[in-house]
């Protein structure tokens, strides 16, 4: 599990790295500029982190399924060996989605324009610009695109079915407390990175408004990836007892 999470906080830190920085930037210098391969780096970096944590949030439910419902087979399904397997194929993946997104979305003639109402460089904010019939070469990608997403979707609601009902056979309190523990942390990192994903990408087209498109991507990109290391620290008993004294001595008179 913690090789596992070392993975997602260098997925969660390229992820937030590819488009704060610039955004900072384009705010202190009081300007909205980007360069053409400065935009298509960004849509690569962003893509790719992206990608590849929800492969590993996939491969994580895979891990949680084995830990709690075969914990005598762990050692050998889940050994050294295949978790770089798996981390390595996690990788993999986003470089390879990042790529197609990329070239096939650079490859297009824009002709409406060189502005995005967007801090970042985003497919669909990039394929308006575009007056070329093959954009729709792109709008088949993202449909493939969402396919497999959903067949991820489906393997980690599975996983967690099936998790839940080995939870609640187990017969202690103390038992399904500490399994349920082990799971909440990635169920939760996984409810926001879809939540927030979903929020954005299939919201109405009639309540849809540049403002309310910029705050839907801040929510989105960068939202769960400051979150999720909260998130999961707040399983170290340490980190819980010094937040507890901060928060005593900040109420305290």
């Amino acid at each position: 599990m913690y090789f596992f999470l070392l993975n997602l906080s260098l997925l969660d830190l390229g992820s937030i790295s590819s488009i704060v920085p610039k955004s900072m930037a384009n705010s202190l210098w009081d300007t909205r500029a980007i360069s053409y391969t400065g935009c298509a780096a960004q849509v690569f970096f962003y893509f790719f982190s992206a990608t590849a944590e929800f492969s590993l949030l996939t491969i994580m439910s895979y891990d949680r399924y084995v830990a709690i419902c075969k914990p005598l087979h762990y050692g050998t399904l889940l050994g050294s060996r295949a978790c770089v397997h798996m981390a390595a194929a996690a990788w993999a993946s986003g470089f390879l989605y990042a790529l197609l997104h990329t070239a096939n979305t650079f490859s297009l003639p824009l002709c409406r324009g060189n502005t995005l109402d967007q801090f970042f460089c985003e497919i669909p904010q990039i394929l308006k610009l575009s007056c070329s019939d093959a954009y729709l070469r792109e709008a088949g990608l993202i449909a493939f695109s969402a396919f497999l997403f959903w067949g991820c979707f489906v393997f980690i609601v599975l996983s967690y079915v099936q998790i839940f009902r080995a939870v609640l056979r187990i017969p202690s309190e103390q038992g399904r407390h500490k399994a349920f523990s082990t799971c909440l942390p990635h169920l939760a990192v996984v409810s926001l990175f879809i939540s927030t994903g979903m929020f954005a990408y299939f919201q109405p087209c009639s309540i849809s408004s540049p403002s309310l498109d910029l705050v839907v991507s801040v929510l989105y990109s960068v939202v769960p990836p400051t979150l999720n290391p909260l998130i999961y620290s707040m399983r170290n008993q340490e980190l819980k007892d010094a937040l507890r004294r901060l928060m005593t001595g900040c109420f305290q008179p």
